[in-house]
C-alpha cells in the first residue's frame, strides 16, 4: 500500500508539473510571437487598456528624456558583472505621460561606492528602441528605502510622485543607442519550460523507483534467499 501510494503521488507530481510545462510553453509561445510583432509607437502604448497586453512588444517611442530624475539600481548584474541598472524617465511626445526607460547597465566605482558615473543624455527629442517589460525587480533592501540617485529598489507609484509625472504602468528595457556607453546585453526572456521538464523528470523516476523496490523486496530478494536457501541444503 505505501509503495502503490508513492507512486500514485510522484506520477501525480509529474503529470502536474508536465502541466505547467505546457502553460509556460504556451506562454513562450506567446512571448515569441509578441516579439515578432511590428513595433509599437508612442500612441499605441499610451492607448493600453491592460498592461499586460503589451509586455514584451518591440516599441519605438520619440520623445524628451528627464535628466534630472536618472537613478542608478545598484548590485545589478551583467554577464556576472556587479553595477548599476541606469533608469531615466522618457516623457513621451505629445503626451504629459511618461514612460520608465532602463536604459542600460554600467560598472560601479568600486573606491567611492558613493559615486555615479557620468552618463550622457542627449537634451531634445530623441527616438529610442526596446521592449516593454515589467518594472525592474526588486532585490532584498535592508533599512528604509534611499532617496538618492543610488538605489536598491523603486516603485512606479512613489516615483510618479516624487517626479510629478504620470508613469506608465511598464518600462522599457532600451535596445538601441549603442554610442552612449552603457551596455544591453540583457537576457533572453524566457517562460522556464526546461525547468519543469526537469522537474516532471525527477517525479517520475521516484515513480519508477518506488515500484522497483517494491518489486525487489516483494518478489525478487525473496526468491533470491530462498534458491540460495535451497542451494545450501
Amino acid at each position: 500500500m505505501a509503495a502503490l501510494l508513492t507512486m500514485a503521488a510522484t506520477a501525480a507530481l509529474g503529470f502536474w508539473q508536465l502541466d505547467r510545462a505546457a502553460q509556460k510553453q504556451d506562454l513562450q509561445t506567446r512571448i515569441d510571437e509578441r516579439g515578432q510583432l511590428p513595433a509599437w509607437n508612442a500612441a499605441n502604448v499610451l492607448s493600453m487598456v491592460d498592461p499586460d497586453s503589451g509586455l514584451h512588444r518591440v516599441v519605438r517611442l520619440s520623445g524628451e528624456w528627464m535628466p534630472d530624475a536618472t537613478l542608478f539600481l545598484d548590485n545589478r548584474q551583467m554577464e556576472g558583472r556587479p553595477g548599476f541598472f541606469v533608469i531615466t524617465p522618457l516623457r513621451l511626445q505629445g503626451s504629459e505621460q511618461a514612460v520608465l526607460v532602463q536604459r542600460g547597465w554600467v560598472p560601479r566605482d568600486f573606491q567611492d561606492r558613493s559615486r555615479v558615473p557620468a552618463v550622457s543624455t542627449p537634451e531634445g527629442v530623441v527616438d529610442i528602441e526596446g521592449r516593454l517589460a515589467p518594472p525592474p525587480g526588486k532585490l532584498y533592501e535592508l533599512g528604509e528605502a534611499a532617496t538618492g540617485p543610488i538605489r536598491q529598489n523603486v516603485d512606479l507609484e512613489t516615483l510618479a510622485q516624487e517626479w510629478n509625472v504620470p508613469l506608465i504602468a511598464l518600462s522599457v528595457l532600451q535596445t538601441s543607442g549603442a554610442a552612449d556607453g552603457l551596455r544591453r546585453e540583457w537576457p533572453v526572456v524566457t517562460a522556464g519550460v526546461q525547468k519543469h521538464h526537469g522537474y516532471a523528470f525527477q517525479w517520475f523516476g521516484l515513480c519508477a523507483l518506488a515500484g522497483f523496490l517494491y518489486i525487489w523486496f516483494q518478489f525478487i530478494s525473496p526468491r533470491r534467499k530462498r534458491s540460495l536457501h535451497v542451494s545450501d541444503t
